[in-house]
């Protein structure tokens, strides 16, 4: 449950090649027939959800590609209450080439991305699937089009009351901050917000399987999308069928203890960076890797200091450099752009390549943010409508982000438990990090004044009996630590699969051929790989150095 801004990276990766056939080897596969109904969803009310079918269009939008089809499904606000209001969830897909198997269901993570957007930008990357499947994403309720969420003005004031020395110097300040901007976070989001999280999201996901007329859920999901599969697998064990989830999140661990795996994972990976930096010539950090580490330490206290300007109006703070360097470790194939903006600030004093980091959609507004609440769109029949793509709020994406992990934690200490605990909690992060320390520190604050989140990833999703699914952890990833594949799979129980990525990066498909054949082959095909099966870590492009 990484409370970190992560998205799909969307990066060039290695393309799969070869034609695959649609032959049907039938390895720990489930049966085709329809499956068996439980009480969860048999109950009144949930069947004018599940006879719907989708109607398909173009996509909207300029930048959108012309053979991306667009539709939604309609599911209960409130899944206690069907009868009563509703909200549109926002799809898209690219068609099979041939005759569809069926629909494979992608999920990119964050949590707070737009799968649409994704699947627009990135799509590329799951042709080779149209060989058997309609490819098919979602915005989850709360993201993008279907009822985004946002905390209006609030978005600025918690990224000021965390972004400060303030949380530490005075931190029971902070919390009366961050509880008045959680009540603002509820009146601007509207009435989705006290149904957001994972396991509302996982029940429109068997709301959109039926829509598909698919006997099964194919599932392909990435960091945070790997709880989304693993809670609908937990609710609806005989409607799964080829599940990918690569990039495992945890299902156990309370925030702050995320927080430190988090922080320590993004150390690992600037460690490699800098390892692999300082063997190039026009690495601005030097030549040795010690002395690196130690200047990349100095360059973000000196700007905490004196922050540099930017042509943004807002001025660029040492803890914006860790933001944008964090967000570059996601991938390998970034490494040599993090090197040139680097070089950019160090020598120049420019940290607009740094921005170009952490202005990719995936931090908070550079500029004000909606002043009224955002009204998502009436359909006419008092259920909520998709949002127009030019209405999304701003801060959607740390709003949804916050609101989703906020509704899957059971944990709220109290004001005196956290001020009481703070000054051990810093000296483990920074401990654990010298420079992510701080920086992923105030996420343990993110969900003080919002309502307690369910128990159920927590308590519930584990010992599953379910098909076969395939678990892909990645030695080297500075988001999903690589044990939490292990704890995960142990956890889940016989239906885990695990395939080890020595690699590099957030996720494995997205770097690393090897993975990528593997999750296509098992998708498409039905073979998995054995368990505890390994694929080895791909040469960077520029193996000497990120110039030479």
């Amino acid at each position: 449950m990484q409370v970190e801004l992560e998205t799909w990276p969307s990066v060039r990766r290695c393309a799969v090649t070869g034609v695959l056939g649609l032959t049907l080897l039938g390895l720990g596969l489930p049966g085709t027939g329809p499956p068996r109904a439980s009480a969860r969803d048999t109950g009144p009310g949930l069947a004018r959800f599940y006879d719907q079918r989708i109607a398909w269009s173009a996509c909207e939008g300029l930048e959108m590609p012309k053979d991306l089809q667009c539709g939604k499904v309609t599911v209960p606000l409130d899944y206690a209450h069907p009868g009563g209001k509703t909200l549109d969830v926002a799809l898209a897909r690219y068609r099979a080439t041939g005759d569809p198997q069926g629909s494979v269901l992608l999920n990119f993570g964050g949590p707070g991305g737009s799968g649409v957007n994704e699947l627009a930008a990135g799509g590329k990357e799951f042709m080779h699937l149209t060989n058997g499947y309609d490819v098919v994403t979602f915005d989850p309720r709360g993201v993008g089009r279907s009822s985004p969420v946002t905390c209006g003005p609030a978005s600025l004031k918690i990224m000021e009351a965390t972004g400060s020395d303030e949380a530490a110097a005075e931190p029971a300040d902070v919390l009366n901050r961050l509880r008045d901007a959680a009540d603002e976070c509820a009146k601007y989001s509207g009435p989705v917000l006290p149904h957001i999280g994972t396991v509302d999201a996982a029940r429109d996901m068997e709301v959109m399987r039926r829509a598909l007329g698919d006997g099964r859920l194919n599932y392909l999901g990435f960091s945070y999308g790997t709880r989304l599969g693993a809670v609908y697998a937990a609710q609806f064990p005989d409607r799964v069928g080829r599940m990918v989830l690569d990039g495992v999140d945890t299902l156990t661990e309370p925030l702050a203890e995320q927080g430190l795996a988090g922080a320590r994972g993004q150390q690992t990976a600037l460690d490699n960076f800098l390892d692999w930096c300082v063997r190039d010539v026009a690495c601005p950090l030097g030549r040795d890797a010690r002395n690196a580490r130690d200047e990349v330490e100095r360059l973000v206290a000196s700007l905490d200091s004196e922050p540099v300007p930017t042509g943004f109006g807002e001025p660029f703070t040492g803890q914006d450099l860790v933001g944008a360097v964090g967000q570059a470790l996601y991938s390998q194939e970034l490494w040599p752009s993090l090197e040139r903006a680097l070089a950019q600030l160090v020598e120049n004093g420019d940290p607009s390549g740094l921005q170009g980091f952490s202005s990719g959609g995936v931090t908070f507004p550079v500029r004000e943010p909606v002043r009224e609440p955002v009204h998502t769109a009436d359909r006419g029949d008092g259920g909520a409508g998709l949002t127009d793509e030019e209405d999304v709020p701003m801060d959607n994406l740390p709003a949804a982000l916050m609101a989703i992990n906020c509704a899957d934690d059971p944990d709220r200490p109290t004001a005196k438990e956290i001020t009481g605990s703070l000054d051990r909690l810093r000296a483990r992060y920074e401990e654990a990090s010298p420079v992510f320390g701080r920086y992923r520190l105030t996420q343990v604050l993110m969900c003080y004044g919002r309502p307690r989140g369910t128990d159920y990833v927590r308590d519930d999703v584990k010992d599953l009996d379910t098909a076969k699914m395939l678990l892909v952890g990645t030695r080297g990833d500075p988001a999903t630590p690589y044990r939490w594949t292990t704890q995960t799979a142990e956890r889940l129980g016989s239906p885990a699969v695990v395939l080890d990525n020595h690699g590099e990066g957030h996720t494995g498909y997205a770097s690393s051929l090897c993975v990528h054949r593997k999750v296509d082959d098992f998708l498409l095909y039905g073979t998995l790989p054995p368990d505890g099966s390994s694929c080895g870590p791909e040469d960077p492009a520029n193996s000497e150095g990120g110039s030479g």
